[in-house]
This record gives structure tokens, C-alpha cells and sequence, in this order.
């Protein structure tokens, strides 16, 4: 057996662990931006794809097809997301010879479409959402569309009959709302998924989101496990899943497991799949939808079962018979949690940020684990969802897994990138969610109603750790185009991040220690009162600041309070080059009187490789260093 894995990130590298712990050799396959990926040079074999868009590279099926054939590779792991849920893909594999490492291209088909699935989920005695049997015509009347909508009744959501993440879907509370949503929802959704048909379904408005993995083998075994969390939604995109769920008793798991079972039967599934239900107040539990793939959330189950679900999907693949015990399965160990660590900005709408990842360091220690895509250097590239990691925690009780959750996201330190990482540590003592008093709606109405405020507060010292964090080499940091609403700083194992004028008071501060006297040089350290600091090999004793400017308006303000401005100092050898002329990019944006207006305010610090580059510099009136900053030795020259 020879894997093709056709996907990108955390789960290709999880798919390609598993096969090299069963002697499987693998091929990944890669974007031009994920040529130095992670994934790529942990598979045996790479195979580019020639073009970025997901398109033209991981949405390929011919590319894929092409790439299994060329290396040899006799099998093929979709992951999720891309083309896991194809039954198109899932055919041409079949077609070439390949195996698919998933259920049948017809089983996909059947339980991907919406309305598809609730009819083989009535079919096998599960309980469904009321709603709308089948996908609204596309000319029927919109009084017609009134009256089965009232039949229902509100509130109600118009649903995408393809896909998921919440596109195509719209929450209707009022009849008067009823017929622009099912418009919009159908736009939407023939642009997401090409397909505009969309149906009915019955909103219940306090429910939980709970979810049964399942493996299938071709010899008609199924075996659900215990079942997932997944109400900590935002937008109706899970954020934050654990196991077991604290809603659920003995008796109702064994009922989801038995619900799960007879659909998965009854449409002959193979392989790993997920079914989900909303549970209701009372304890009872609807079909929602299935997922025909393995999950990102998988990893909670593998913690508190034992059992290596990727293992178990490869040996499936290969006509292997389930030996599982379902009273393990469905008897869980101990409690995991998973939190979803993204690129984005919790801070400013989740908006994604892409960019380089300057500095990555991981969570470690007991019950800490840590599927990870990405590595320091790496550049988060703007085509493809912005995940980074997933990160578990597990513990004997709910209360330790998440003691063991934030204690690891103190230590989780991603530079470069802004991530979710503060989302999660606020939410993870926020008293509601270690109460468990939550369900799908919990995180966007407490999102609404918070404070506009940072996440996490600083602490009373954060003056001074900033202070002691710029004295030991610590920096501003603020990219071309971002401009400077936010810095963070890390010193003593204490991680602040601040809003702006936070930061500028903490400046303050610091400057007036400056002046007082109260931070002095020692000839190779500092001293501020009493604490010694230690500075980093290119800081220079005055003045007490370099930052790292990305733009002119960083530059200027910089300059004008007197900091030394100091291009990248953990720039690599190679980067240089490039660093050096973005830098003077963004200073010709000044015009000629560069010298004039930026000089006299503050040092201008700048990168020379050669004697060249550094005449350069000097002609523009900077001060200029040679040296490689990767070996950490920096000669200082000053051409005044």
C-alpha cells in the first residue's frame, strides 16, 4: 500500500504519521505557497500542483489522479475539507484503480445531500428535525413557500441542500423575513457549493450540538464511539469540541451510538463518519446531518478511547474486519478538549491574517497534544483556510483537561501571525463554560454583548514587564499595511497583548525611567532599579528602543519618539536581501527629504550585506550594521 494524501496542513501530516507508523510510504502533494510546507517534507514523495488557487491545485481531481499514478501511490486519504465529500473524486479514484480511503462515491452522494440523508435517517428510526421533505422548487410560490414554512413553524432556518460552515443557511424568526431569506440563501449557495437548492428545517433555539463518530468496515461491522461536544459554535463554525459531553447521560449515549449504528447500516457506510444531532432541553435528540469523512475534532476521541481512528481508516481500506469492542468504544476514559487555533483576529472581527510566521513555540507537557501544520518560517498563505493547529488537552476530569487547556495556551507562542489563542483563554475560564451552561447560540450572543475591550486584560505590572521585555531585546513590530493598532510582548513567561494607546502609555513609562535614571547601563547589561538585564546581541545601550518598522507612518512615528529603527533583527541571512528593499520601499514614500525629516528625530538602523549595500544606506544617512544576525554576531558601523 502506497498513500496519496490529497490535502495540506495539520491533517495531511496526522494521515502521513499514521502510515509511517504502519510502514505505508506517502506522497503529498503542494501549492507553489506550500512548497516548504510542513506536510511536504514530512511525506516520502512530493508532487506539485502548479498553481495556488484551490482550483486549479487541491480541487484538481485530475492533477490528484495524475499524481497517485506518477509516484505509484495505490490508495488515496482525502483528509477533510477539499475534496473529502466528493463523490466525484471518490469515482475517479475508483475508476483509476486507486483505493479511496473513505465510504463509497455513492454513499457519499446519498448522505451529503440534506434532504437525501434526513430520508435515510427516517428510513432507519432515527429521529429527524421537522421540515421539509425534499428541496423547495425552484418556481414555487412564495405563498407556497409561506404555508410549509407555517406548518413548521418559527423559528426556522432555509438550509443549503450541498455543503456546510454555515453558508447558504439563514436564520428566519418572522414570516415577514421568510421569503428574501430563502432568496439570499439560494444565491448563496449556488455560488458556494453550485448548487442553489435549499429546504426547511425547524431551528430549535436552545440545543446542543452533539455528534457520534462511527467506523464501518466492508463486512457490514459498524461501531459508534462516545459522543462529541460541539455547541461552542461562532457563525455555525465549531470553535471549541470536547468528549464526553457533560449533557449527556449513560443512557442517551447508548441511544446516539444505537441511532448512529442503524443509519450507518442502513446506507451500507464504510469507513470513518460522523453523525450529528442537535439535543434539545429535554434530553431528546434529532438528526442534523452526516459528515463522510473523518473529522477535525477526531483527536478528543482518540485521547479518551485509545484508539487511532486514521490507523483504523487505512486498515479498513484495506479489507480489514473491525475487532473493536463497542463497550470501549463507547466507555470513555477520562475528558479531552480541542481548541481550533486559527490565523485570524479575534480582536478585530476574526478577520483572517495571513503572513509569516516569525518565531512558533509549542505546548508540551502531560496530557498535551498538538496537530500542527505549520512551523516557524513558514508563510500562512492567504488561498486556503486559515487553521494552524489543533491543540487537545486531556485529563482524568473535565475540570483537569481544562486546567491542563489553558495551561498549555500560556505556552502556545506564535510570532508573526495573529491568532485566536486569546479567544480561547478567555473563554476557557469564563464561568459559563466551565459551569457547562452553554449550547449553539452561547459564543455569538456573548460575543455580542462583550465589552470592547481587550480579551485578556494586562496585568497590573504591564508597564513594567514591557519595560523589561525592551531592555532584554524585545520590539514594535508593525507590518506595511497594518498599520500600528496592536503589539504584543513576551518577557518571563508572560504573554500581554494590548491595544495601541495601552502600549503608548506603557512608552511613556518606560521613557520617564529613562530620564529618571532609573535604567542604566552597565557596559554589556542593563539595570532598571535593581533587576539586571541581559540584552540581546544587537541591542546597542541607547536609546533604549529599537523598533522594527514595516511602513512610513511606523517609521515616522517611531522616529519622532526617538527610537532607533531597526529593520528585522531576527531576519535570516537569506532574507536580508529582500527585507533590505521592501525597507527602503517604504522610505522612498517620504520622497528626497528623507535625511532630513527622519534622521535628526532618531537613528535610522539598516542591514548591509556587503560594503555596497552599506555605502547605500549611508547615502541616506542611515547608520548601518554588518553582520549575520543567524550566528548572532553584529559588528556596528556609523558613517557620522
Amino acid at each position: 500500500m502506497k498513500v496519496l494524501v490529497a490535502n495540506r496542513g495539520e491533517i495531511a501530516v496526522r494521515v502521513m504519521r499514521a502510515c509511517r507508523e504502519m510502514g505505508v510510504p506517502t506522497v503529498a502533494v503542494y501549492s507553489p505557497s506550500d512548497r516548504l510546507a510542513p506536510h511536504v517534507r514530512y511525506a516520502d514523495e512530493a508532487v506539485g500542483l502548479g498553481a495556488d488557487r484551490p482550483a486549479e491545485s487541491y480541487l484538481d481531481i485530475g492533477k490528484l489522479i495524475d499524481a497517485a499514478r506518477r509516484t505509484g501511490a495505490d490508495a488515496v486519504h482525502p483528509g477533510y475539507g477539499f475534496l473529502a465529500e466528493n463523490a466525484e473524486f471518490a469515482g475517479a479514484c475508483r475508476d483509476a484503480g486507486l483505493r479511496f480511503v473513505g465510504p463509497a462515491a455513492g454513499v457519499i452522494e446519498l448522505m451529503g445531500g440534506k434532504t437525501a440523508s434526513r430520508s435515510a435517517a427516517q428510513a432507519a428510526g432515527v429521529p429527524v428535525v421537522p421540515g421539509t421533505d425534499g428541496p423547495l422548487a425552484g418556481d414555487l410560490p412564495d405563498d407556497e413557500v409561506r404555508r410549509l414554512a407555517a406548518s413548521i413553524g418559527y423559528p426556522l432556518f432555509v438550509k443549503a441542500v450541498a455543503g456546510g460552515g454555515g453558508k447558504g443557511m439563514r436564520l428566519v424568526r418572522e414570516p415577514d423575513a421568510l421569503v428574501g431569506a430563502v432568496r439570499a440563501a439560494r444565491s448563496e449557495a449556488g455560488t458556494a457549493f453550485g448548487n442553489p437548492d435549499v429546504y426547511l428545517e425547524r431551528c430549535v433555539t436552545v440545543a446542543r450540538h452533539i455528534e457520534v463518530q462511527l467506523l464501518g468496515d466492508e463486512h457490514g461491522n459498524v461501531v459508534p464511539f462516545v459522543e462529541r461536544e460541539c455547541s461552542i459554535q461562532r457563525r455555525h463554525q465549531k470553535v471549541i469540541e470536547e468528549t464526553p459531553s457533560i449533557a449527556v447521560d449513560t443512557a442517551t449515549r447508548q441511544a446516539l451510538g444505537e441511532a448512529a449504528a442503524s443509519l450507518a447500516r442502513g446506507v451500507g457506510y464504510t469507513n470513518a463518519g460522523t453523525v450529528e444531532f442537535l439535543l434539545d432541553e429535554d434530553g431528546k435528540f434529532y438528526f442534523l446531518e452526516m459528515n463522510t469523512r473523518l473529522q477535525v475534532e477526531h483527536p478528543i476521541t482518540e485521547l479518551v478511547t485509545g484508539i487511532d481512528l486514521v490507523r483504523w481508516q487505512l486498515r479498513i481500506a484495506r479489507g480489514e474486519r473491525l475487532t473493536l469492542d463497542a463497550e470501549r468504544t463507547l466507555a470513555p476514559r477520562g475528558h479531552a478538549i480541542e481548541c481550533r487555533v486559527y490565523a485570524e483576529d479575534p480582536e478585530a472581527g476574526f478577520v483572517p491574517c495571513p503572513g509569516r510566521i516569525t518565531t512558533l513555540r509549542r505546548p508540551d507537557g502531560p496530557g498535551i497534544r498538538d496537530d500542527s501544520g505549520v512551523a516557524a518560517g513558514y508563510a500562512v498563505p492567504l488561498f486556503y483556510d486559515s487553521m494552524l493547529s489543533k491543540l487537545v488537552a486531556w485529563g482524568e476530569t473535565r475540570s483537569e483537561a481544562i486546567d491542563r487547556m489553558v495551561r498549555a495556551l500560556t505556552e502556545y507562542e506564535i510570532g508573526g501571525v495573529r491568532t485566536t489563542i486569546p479567544l480561547f483563554r478567555w473563554m476557557l475560564r469564563h464561568p459559563d463554560f466551565v459551569s457547562g451552561r452553554f449550547d449553539t447560540g452561547y459564543l455569538d450572543r456573548t460575543l455580542a454583548v462583550r465589552p470592547a475591550e481587550p480579551l485578556l486584560a494586562p496585568p497590573p505590572e504591564a508597564e513594567e514587564v514591557a519595560l523589561l521585555d525592551i531592555l532584554s531585546g524585545g520590539r514594535v513590530n508593525w507590518g506595511a499595511g497594518r498599520g500600528f493598532d496592536r503589539t504584543e510582548f513576551r518577557a518571563f513567561g508572560v504573554e500581554l497583548e494590548e491595544s495601541y494607546p495601552r502600549f503608548r502609555e506603557s512608552v511613556q513609562v518606560v521613557l520617564e525611567a529613562w530620564r529618571q535614571e532609573r535604567i542604566t547601563w552597565h557596559g554589556d547589561y542593563f539595570k532598571f532599579d535593581e533587576i539586571e538585564v541581559l540584552p540581546k546581541p544587537y541591542q546597542q545601550p541607547t536609546p533604549p528602543f529599537w523598533v522594527a518598522a514595516g511602513g512610513p507612518d511606523a517609521i515616522d512615528w517611531a522616529a519622532r519618539q526617538g527610537y532607533s529603527i531597526l529593520m528585522d533583527p531576527h531576519a535570516t541571512h537569506q532574507e536580508l536581501g529582500d527585507k533590505r528593499r521592501s525597507y527602503f520601499k517604504a522610505l522612498d514614500s517620504y520622497g528626497h527629504d528623507t535625511a532630513e525629516r527622519v534622521i535628526p528625530m532618531a537613528r535610522l538602523i539598516a542591514v548591509a550585506e556587503t560594503d555596497e549595500e552599506a555605502e547605500e544606506i549611508a547615502r541616506n544617512g542611515a547608520q548601518w550594521t554588518i553582520g549575520s544576525y543567524a550566528n548572532d554576531k553584529v559588528s556596528v558601523n556609523s558613517n557620522t
